[in-house]
C-alpha cells in the first residue's frame, strides 16, 4: 500500500471538524464521505473491457480508500460511470481545445483520458491513461469553452491530498473548487452581504 493512503484517510476524516476550512464546491452532494472500495478484480475487469491500465495511484485510491464520493467538486465518479475521452485538435482560430468521448463519430485517434470527477455541465476532470500525461489530472471543457489545464501534482494521490491540504488551510483554489472563508464572507452571496441586506434592505435593491 502507498504510504500516503493512511495519511489521506486521516485527513479526510478530520474535514467536517475544520471550522476554518475552505468551502468545497459540490461537497453537499458527498458530505466528505467515500463510497465502498472496489476490489482488485473489479479494477482488472474495467481495464480489460476498456483495454487500458488504470494509473497506479488512482487504482490504489479506489481499492484502498473508496470507489466513489468525497473529492473535489461533486466528487469521485464510480468506476462503472467513468468514460474515456480524447482531446480535440487545436482549432485553427486558436480557441481552446475540447474533448470527445472515444465512441463519438468526431473523436480523433490520440491519447486517452478517463473522466473521474464530476464537475457539472460539460466541464471535465480527467486523468491521463495513455501518452505523456498518464497519471496526471487535468481539467477542461468538452465544448472548448475554456482551455484544458494540467495539474502540477505528480499523480492522483498527490492531487487529492492537495485538495485536502488547501481546504484545511482555508485557501482559494479554483482548479480544486475551493473558496476561502475570507472570499466567501465578502462574496455577494456571503454572510456579510446577507447581513447588509437585512440591515439596509433598501440599499440592497440598487
Amino acid at each position: 500500500m502507498d504510504s500516503r493512503i493512511p495519511r489521506i484517510r486521516s485527513k479526510l476524516a478530520k474535514v467536517p471538524y475544520q471550522v476554518q476550512r475552505s468551502h468545497s464546491m459540490g461537497a453537499e452532494r458527498h458530505a466528505f464521505r467515500l463510497g465502498p472500495r472496489i476490489s482488485s478484480m473489479q479494477a482488472d475487469v474495467f481495464e480489460g473491457e476498456h483495454h487500458i491500465e488504470l494509473p497506479l495511484a488512482y487504482r490504489e485510491f479506489l481499492v484502498e480508500l473508496g470507489g466513489s464520493g468525497a473529492g473535489p467538486f461533486y466528487g469521485l465518479l464510480p468506476l462503472e460511470e467513468c468514460r474515456l475521452f480524447i482531446m480535440d485538435r487545436q482549432p485553427p482560430d486558436g480557441s481552446p481545445r475540447g474533448f470527445h468521448h472515444v465512441n463519438h463519430p468526431n473523436a480523433l485517434q490520440g491519447d486517452l483520458f478517463l473522466h473521474v470527477i464530476e464537475m457539472g455541465c460539460t466541464d471535465l476532470c480527467l486523468i491521463g491513461v495513455t501518452g505523456p500525461l498518464t497519471g496526471r489530472i487535468l481539467i477542461g471543457n468538452a465544448d472548448g469553452f475554456w482551455p484544458p489545464s494540467v495539474s502540477s501534482a505528480r499523480d492522483f494521490l498527490s492531487w487529492y491530498e492537495r485538495w485536502l491540504d488547501h481546504m484545511r488551510d482555508g485557501k482559494d483554489n479554483g482548479a480544486l473548487g475551493l473558496t476561502s472563508p475570507a472570499t466567501v464572507a465578502s462574496a455577494p452571496w456571503g454572510p456579510r452581504a446577507r447581513a447588509r441586506n437585512t440591515l439596509w434592505p433598501q440599499a440592497a435593491e440598487h
